[in-house]
């Protein structure tokens, strides 16, 4: 696995098969591009099927998303992103993703802890960088990918 522990100051490549996809079920998948446990950081994409949902949630620092193909919304809101849409979430926002079209791909940039959520508003359970990082390796080799080379500090 390649790390960014140490300090550099030449800009670090990570070309297009550089990082797999892997399959999170379901035709929906998943690939980590960066961790960077010091500053909550997580840069993951995603392709999404239709029908897709991913439980309501928070999180406990701001997202950005760029969407490059498809489309999918927030349940709790009227806009929907489609190719070209950018979204900001600031830290604490709640809402509930869903897909609405095939093959729909997605770049998020988060920082902090996603914090998923019951009916209730309890949280439920936790994801962040690090543990989003130890399962995107797990399923990579598992899926015969090998340990992807995934940006880590």
């Amino acid at each position: 696995m390649s790390t960014l522990a140490t300090p550099t100051t030449e800009a670090v490549h990570r070309g297009r098969d550089d990082l797999p996809f892997v399959e999170i079920g379901g035709g929906n998948k998943l690939k980590v591009i960066q961790v960077d446990a010091g500053l909550g950081l997580w840069i993951v994409e995603n392709i999404f099927q239709p029908g897709y949902t991913v439980q309501t949630h928070r999180h406990t620092g701001p997202v950005y998303a760029y969407t490059t193909s498809g489309a999918w919304h927030y349940q709790e809101y009227d806009d929907v992103n489609r190719a070209g849409s950018f979204l900001y979430e600031p830290a604490g926002s709640v809402h509930t993703l869903e897909c609405l079209e095939p093959d729909t791909q997605v770049w998020f940039q988060m920082y902090g802890s996603n914090l998923n959520l019951d009916a209730d508003g309890n949280v439920e359970s936790v994801f962040d960088g690090p543990g989003t990082l130890e399962a995107y390796l797990a399923l990579a080799e598992a899926e015969g990918f090998g340990r992807p080379p995934v940006l880590v500090a």
